[in-house]
């Protein structure tokens, strides 16, 4: 049931003690800390009071005795209810935040996560010394989080992004509206070599589908039940199809001083180099905030 269906539901056996600002966070900790933790509990109540109210962290620290209106009190509710469920927090609110960007999110596409922001900040990084070209190509984008971050912090750049998904490239034409950016986004398969690429692209960048299916049990229900499987999982016997597809493309559209970025699989990382390197790259894993291997750039060799 949609939000705007629920709020016309009867709110007298709403568990909450009060609409008083203290008693909807005390609920939250009371119901969900076992669940999720108590520091987690209060990034999704900062998120919450921030999307349904306006209210930033030191005005809800602030404004604990405040009491609220009923249908905003209903909102919590459901949200405590969906958090129950693991429903993810960015599909409660409807956004996350990226790179600075804000990136609305469905289960449609999957929720950018904080790996792929710092693969991201690395690679603006690198991009900040001069290159041949100003074109950038994002493979398997998605909500178009990185495209569009691309596009922010360089505005003159030719932009192109690829994805499979119809209804994924509908919400990334809206992000990137939304953060007023022109980004090209094409329909295209990557295995197929993608429609829509041409010419020489100074970046290549991409987060495509690497969990295997063996690995889906160990995830977390609210990744297994609400991210779309399209844009996670590979077979057991063909886990690095998309990087063999990913450097093929690269291979034939990479300027001479281009960089290949992308994200992989912690378990996959050298047989993901070795695709690269069959392909005449000089591959470079590099580790995340939690020291996995979470990123391979290479260049190609001269």
């Amino acid at each position: 049931m949609g939000l705007m269906g629920r709020m016309g539901m009867n709110t007298r056996n709403l568990r909450f003690r009060s609409n008083r600002v203290r008693d909807i966070l005390s609920l939250f900790h009371e119901e969900l800390d076992g669940m999720y933790g108590s520091g987690e509990v209060g990034v999704f109540l900062d998120m919450l009071f921030e999307a349904f109210l306006g209210w930033d962290k030191v005005r809800l620290l602030t404004s604990r005795e405040q009491t609220i209106d009923q249908s905003d009190l209903l909102r919590f509710h459901w949200a405590l209810e969906d958090l129950k469920r693991h429903r993810p927090i960015q599909h409660i609110i409807g956004y996350t935040d990226f790179c600075g960007c804000r990136i609305e999110v469905s289960p449609d596409v999957l929720i950018p996560r904080p790996e792929t922001d710092e693969m991201v900040n690395w690679t603006l990084s690198i991009l900040s010394s001069p290159l041949s070209t100003l074109r950038f190509l994002d493979l398997c984008t998605g909500s178009g989080c990185i495209a569009i971050a691309l596009k922010k912090a360089f505005p003159a750049a030719d932009v192109t992004a690829v994805d499979v998904s119809p209804e994924a490239l509908e919400i990334a034409r809206q992000n990137a509206q939304n953060n007023g950016v022109e980004v090209r986004f094409v329909e295209g398969d990557v295995l197929g070599g993608a429609n829509g690429v041409n010419g020489q692209y100074g970046l290549i960048v991409s987060n495509p589908p690497y969990v295997r299916d063996s690995e889906r049990a160990q995830m977390a229900a609210n990744v297994l039940d609400y991210d779309p499987a399209l844009a996670l999982f590979v077979p057991d016997d063909d886990p690095l199809r998309f990087y063999r597809a990913i450097a093929t493309i690269a291979k034939g559209h990479l300027a001479d001083d281009g960089q290949v970025v992308v994200e992989i699989n912690e378990a996959l990382a050298e047989e993901t180099c070795a695709v690269f390197k069959a392909q005449g790259f000089n591959p470079k894993v590099h580790e995340d905030f939690r020291g996995k291997p979470r990123w391979v750039s290479a260049a190609l060799n001269p």
